[in-house]
């Protein structure tokens, strides 16, 4: 069975879990953001996931069925913002777009995780700033942000 591991790129990826502190330290402002500033909104991007990231630590710690949580990347430049591995093997794994629409473009690290994996891959979703949950294709969808504090 292909592990994660088997393709995967031994580099750290680090978050500061604050995204509060960690705009303040990038200089990120309401007056850039409004202005539209291109350095401004890539920061964004940046701080929209860490902000995530760290709502899906704090969901994940409740599971008594996780073996390990990272993220993943190959040696092509490939990768996946947040992937939960249970115990029995399966995996759920997480990107984190800071748009309201998502392309099937934006899916390439968890598409390439799925063929990687075959069966073993439960979901991917393609979390995002947009107001619509649908299906992007087999076993990837898209949902907003927002649906991580609603049952």
């Amino acid at each position: 069975m292909p592990t994660l591991r088997s393709r995967a790129v031994a580099s750290p990826k680090i978050h500061v879990l604050d995204s509060g502190v960690a705009a303040r330290l990038m200089g990120v402002t309401p007056q850039r953001l409004a202005r539209r500033d291109p350095a401004a909104l890539a920061e964004f991007g940046h701080l929209f996931e860490t902000f995530v990231v760290g709502e899906l630590f704090k969901a994940v710690s409740w599971a008594d069925d996780v073996a390990s949580i990272g993220h993943w990347r190959t040696h092509d430049g490939l990768e996946t913002d947040f992937v939960i591995e249970r115990v029995d093997g399966t995996v759920a794994a997480v990107e984190v777009k800071a748009a309201s629409r998502v392309e099937v473009r934006d899916a390439r690290g968890l598409r390439a995780l799925r063929e990687t994996l075959g069966d073993a891959f439960l979901a991917g979703i393609v979390i995002s700033t947009g107001e619509v949950s649908y299906r992007l294709e087999d076993r990837i969808w898209v949902v907003p942000a927002d649906r991580l504090w609603t049952t």
